[in-house]
C-alpha cells in the first residue's frame, strides 16, 4: 500500500478492497464512472460534446450508442465556425451555457473542447478542430475549458495528442520528430494545461512514435503531469485501452466505457502477481476520488438561461462566425426592402448545421437560411429553386429538372444567393475525407447561373475546407459559412441583408489544390505509420515557406467597412519577459464593425534551425465605430519566440532581430516593426561528438577552442581566429566532430583533450551563471 506522510491527508485508495480499486478506474457504463461510497465518490455522468450535449432519451448511466436518437439539447457552432470568431470571450460564454444546460441534465463533464491541428484539410474530424495554428486553438480551446469549468462541470481536453485522422485511428501511429511535436501538435495541451487546469485530458486512439498514446509513459506522465503540472485525471477515448495494466502503469486513469468487469479482474491480477506496483493503482484511485468529488455540485447560475435565450447566443456566436472571402465590387450587402433575390440551393431549405459522429446534437430548434432571409426582406421579393437534390431530400424531380427551374429563376432575378456545399455523409468522424471538391452537380449549376446572371453570391456550407478555384474570380461575392449550429440559418441571413457586418476571419488555409497542402504526401500514411514530413511547417507556415499560392489564406476574412493600421510600436519589457505591441486601428469607411488584428513574427535573422517565415504570437478584436480610431495592444510573452532544440532538449529562445507584423491575414500585413531579443544561454553541453562549428558556436566553448588553436597554430592564421585562414577548408570542417579532428596530423586540439575542454567549458558556464544570479 501507499506510505503517507504523517502530515498528508489520508489517501481515499487506503482501506478501499483491492478489487474497489480497480473498478474504480474503469467506467460503471457507457458514459459513467464507478462511484465508491466508502471513498466518497460520486459516479460521474458524462456527455459528448463539445458544442452541445448528446443527451440520452431515458435517464440511465448516459450510454447513447445510437448517434440520431439523442434527447433536444443547444446545438451551439462547431469548432470550426467557432474558430473563425477568433473571439475567446465569446467561446467562454458559449461553454457557460453548456455548464448551464449540462448542470440541469445531471452532466458533471462535458468531453471536449477538441482542440487538434487541422494538419490536413482532408481530416474527417476537422469541424470539431478549432484551427492550423496552435495559438488559435489555445485561446479558443482554452476560453471553453474556463466556461465549463467555473460553471462547475468539468472539460475534457481531448484528443490527446496528435489525433489528426482519421484513418485507421484506433491503430495509426503518429510518428513526429520531438520539434513539430512539441511546436505545433502539444503546443495547445501546454498552454491549456498550465493556464486553464482542465480536471481531465482524454487520451487519443492514435499512437504516437510507435506507442498507443493510452500506454504512452513519456506523453501521460514525463510531460501532462512532470512538465506541465497536471493535476486532473486522464481518461481513455471510448475503446482506445489496448493493455488496461500498461496504461495504468503509464498513467491513464480512467478507462472508458467500462468493460463489465472484464479488465478490472486483469488489474487485480497484475498486483496480486507483482506485474502491477498496487502503489500505481492507489495514485490513479485518489486522482480519480478527487475529480469525482470536483464535479458533484455543478454551480447553477441564478437566473440560469433557458432554451430560448440559449438558441439567442447559439446565433450571435454564429454572426460572428461567417467569413466574407470576396466581394467585388461590393455586391453584398443585399438590400432587403428592393429588388428581387432567386435563393438556390437545396442547402439554404435544408441546411446542414454541425458533423456527424459523436458530437452530433438533436437541436431545440432549427433556423433555415431560406426563411430567415424571407423574414428580414421587407420589401425585396424571394423566391426559391432546389437546384440539386441532398442525400435524404430528395423531392422526386429529376437532376436535370431542378437544374432547369434553377437557372430560369437566376435569369429572371436580380440576383442569385447560390448555398453550395458538402453532403453529411461526405464528412464525419471515423473517416477521412477522399478530395476538397464540391459536388460536381453544385459546380455545374454554379457555371449554369454564372451564365444567365453575373450578380451571384455563393454561400458555402462545410465542415472542412473545400476548393474554390477556378470559380472563386468569377463569384462577385462568396461568403464561407461553415456549420454554424441550429441557428445559423438566421446569421447567415443577417449578414447577407447588412443586420450583421461579417467579421470572422479563417482559422485555417484554404488551398488552391489539395496537392499544395504541406501535408500532402504523407497524409494519411501507409500501413500503420503516418510521417509527418512536413514538421513545423503545418498549414500557413508550410505555404508560405514555399511561397505557394493560396484561394484564401490563414487570417483572411472581409467586412463591409474598411480598417487603417499605423503607428505601429514594439517595446521589450522591462523585465524582460517578453515585449508589447501597440498599434492604431481606424474605421475608415461607413459601418461599424469589428476587426480582428494579428501579430505575427518570424525568427531572427541568420537563426540556426528552419523556422517559418512567419508565425502568428497574438491577436485581438477591436469595434469600431464609421471614423474611429483606436489603440490596440498585445503582449507577446519571450517565451513564444522559442523553438524546441532536440539537441538541446528543451526550449530555447535565439537572441536577435526579431520581425514584428501587424495585419489583417497571414498575406495582408499592415505595419512591420523590429525588437531586439537577448537569446538564452546556451544549454548545449559540448563534447568530442559535437562539430567545429557548435563548438566555435558556442558562447563559451567558442572563444576557449579558439584560444587553443590561436596558442597551438601561433602565427599561421593571418585572421587571429585560430581557424584555418582558407575559408574552403573552415566549411569543409565545419560539420566534423572535434574528436575527429582531434586525430587529424599536426592538430591543435592533440587526442586525448576533448574532454578536458568539455569540463573547463562546463566549469565556466557554471561560474557565468552563479555571477548572473548573484
Amino acid at each position: 500500500m501507499t506510505q503517507q506522510h504523517p502530515s498528508s491527508p489520508p489517501s481515499p485508495a487506503a482501506g478501499l478492497p483491492l478489487a474497489e480499486k480497480a473498478s474504480l478506474t474503469s467506467g460503471a457504463g457507457d458514459f459513467v464512472t464507478q462511484g465508491s461510497e466508502a471513498a466518497g465518490a460520486p459516479a460521474v455522468s458524462m456527455s459528448d460534446g463539445p458544442h452541445g450535449l448528446r443527451l440520452p432519451k431515458e435517464s440511465g448511466d448516459g450510454g447513447q450508442v445510437d448517434l440520431h436518437s439523442a434527447a433536444p439539447a443547444t446545438c451551439f457552432p462547431p469548432a470550426v465556425a467557432l474558430g473563425s470568431s477568433w473571439n475567446p470571450e465569446l467561446a467562454e460564454e458559449v461553454a457557460g451555457a453548456i455548464a448551464a444546460e449540462a448542470a440541469e441534465h445531471g452532466v458533471g463533464v462535458v468531453l471536449g473542447p477538441g482542440i487538434n491541428i487541422k494538419r490536413s484539410p482532408l481530416c474527417g474530424r476537422n469541424f470539431e478542430y478549432f484551427s492550423e495554428d496552435p495559438l488559435v486553438s489555445s485561446e479558443l480551446g482554452g476560453a471553453m475549458v474556463r466556461g465549463l469549468q467555473n460553471a462547475g462541470v468539468g472539460a475534457a481536453l481531448k484528443h490527446y495528442a496528435a489525433n489528426n485522422q482519421e484513418t485507421d485511428r484506433m491503430r495509426v501511429s503518429a510518428d513526429i520528430d520531438e520539434r513539430p511535436l512539441r511546436e505545433i501538435y502539444l503546443r495547445a495541451f501546454e498552454r491549456i494545461v498550465r493556464r486553464d487546469r482542465p480536471w481531465s485530458v482524454m487520451a487519443s486512439y492514435n499512437g504516437v512514435n510507435g506507442v498507443p498514446v493510452s500506454e504512452h509513459t513519456r506523453l501521460l506522465t514525463d510531460i501532462l503531469r512532470g512538465e506541465w503540472g497536471f493535476d486532473g485525471i486522464v481518461m481513455s477515448d471510448w475503446g482506445a485501452v489496448r493493455d488496461r495494466v500498461a496504461a495504468l502503469r503509464a498513467g491513464l486513469d480512467l478507462q472508458m466505457p467500462g468493460t463489465g468487469g472484464r479488465t478490472d479482474r486483469e488489474v487485480v491480477a497484475a498486483v496480486e502477481s507483482g506485474a502491477l506496483d498496487e502503489a500505481v493503482l492507489d495514485r490513479a484511485v485518489d486522482r480519480l476520488v478527487a475529480f469525482a468529488r470536483r464535479t458533484a455540485v455543478p454551480v447553477r447560475p441564478t437566473g440560469s438561461a433557458g432554451a430560448d435565450d440559449r438558441h439567442r447566443l447559439a446565433g450571435r456566436a454564429a454572426d460572428q462566425c461567417v467569413v466574407l472571402l470576396r466581394n467585388e465590387p461590393a455586391l453584398l450587402p443585399l438590400d432587403p426592402a428592393a429588388g428581387s433575390v432567386a435563393v438556390i440551393g437545396e442547402l439554404a431549405r435544408t441546411p446542414r448545421f454541425q458533423g456527424a459522429g459523436s458530437s452530433q446534437v438533436t437541436p431545440t430548434r432549427l433556423d433555415v437560411p431560406l426563411a430567415g432571409l424571407r423574414e428580414l426582406a421587407t420589401g425585396a421579393e424571394v423566391r426559391f429553386a432546389a437546384g440539386y437534390a441532398l442525400p435524404g431530400a430528395d423531392e422526386g424531380e429529376g437532376d436535370k429538372e431542378r437544374a432547369d427551374e434553377a437557372v430560369r429563376l437566376a435569369a429572371e432575378s436580380d440576383t442569385a444567393v447560390l448555398f453550395l456545399g458538402l453532403p453529411a455523409q461526405d464528412e464525419s468522424e471515423g473517416f477521412d475525407r477522399d478530395h476538397i471538391e464540391l459536388p460536381t452537380a453544385q459546380t455545374e449549376l454554379l457555371d449554369r447561373v454564372l451564365a444567365v446572371n453575373p450578380r451571384v453570391v455563393v454561400v458555402l456550407s462545410n465542415g472542412g475546407v473545400v476548393r474554390t478555384a477556378p470559380w472563386q474570380d468569377r463569384v462577385p461575392a462568396l461568403v464561407e459559412g461553415w456549420l454554424l449550429g441550429q441557428a445559423g440559418g438566421g446569421a447567415l441571413a443577417r449578414v447577407l441583408f447588412g443586420a450583421v457586418n461579417p467579421s470572422g476571419k479563417l482559422a485555417e488555409t484554404v488551398p488552391l489544390r489539395l496537392e499544395d497542402a504541406p501535408s500532402h504526401l504523407s497524409f494519411p500514411g501507409e500501413e500503420g505509420r503516418a510521417r509527418y514530413g512536413e514538421g513545423v511547417f503545418v498549414g500557413y507556415r508550410g505555404y508560405d515557406a514555399r511561397r505557394c499560392e493560396v484561394a484564401f489564406p490563414f487570417g483572411h476574412g472581409l467586412s463591409y467597412t474598411t480598417y487603417g493600421y499605423r503607428d505601429l510600436r514594439v517595446a521589450e519589457n522591462e523585465d524582460g519577459t517578453g515585449f508589447r505591441v501597440r498599434l492604431t486601428v481606424t474605421n475608415t469607411g461607413s459601418v461599424a464593425g469589428r476587426e480582428i488584428v494579428q501579430v505575427y513574427s518570424g525568427g531572427p535573422a541568420g537563426s540556426r534551425v528552419l523556422r517559418p517565415v512567419r508565425e502568428l504570437r497574438a491577436f485581438a478584436s477591436v469595434f469600431l465605430e464609421p471614423g474611429e480610431s483606436r489603440e490596440v495592444a498585445v503582449e507577446v510573452a519571450r517565451h513564444d519566440l522559442a523553438y524546441y532544440s532536440e539537441r538541446v532538449g528543451g526550449w530555447r529562445v535565439e537572441g536577435g532581430t526579431y520581425r514584428v507584423e501587424a495585419g489583417a491575414s497571414s498575406r495582408d500585413i499592415r505595419a512591420t516593426a523590429e525588437v531586439d531579443v537577448t537569446g538564452d544561454p546556451s544549454g548545449l553541453r559540448l563534447t568530442g561528438r559535437n562539430t567545429l562549428a557548435e563548438w566555435l558556436g558556442h558562447p563559451v566553448g567558442g572563444p576557449l577552442l579558439a584560444e587553443r588553436f590561436a596558442r597551438a597554430r601561433a602565427g599561421t592564421d593571418r585572421e587571429g581566429q585560430g581557424a584555418p585562414a582558407d575559408p574552403v577548408m573552415r566549411r569543409f570542417l565545419a560539420d566534423v566532430p572535434l574528436d575527429v579532428i582531434c586525430e587529424f596530423p599536426q592538430s591543435p586540439v592533440p587526442p586525448g583533450t576533448v574532454a578536458e575542454l568539455s569540463a573547463e567549458v562546463e566549469a565556466r558556464t557554471a561560474a557565468g551563471r552563479e555571477r548572473q544570479e548573484v
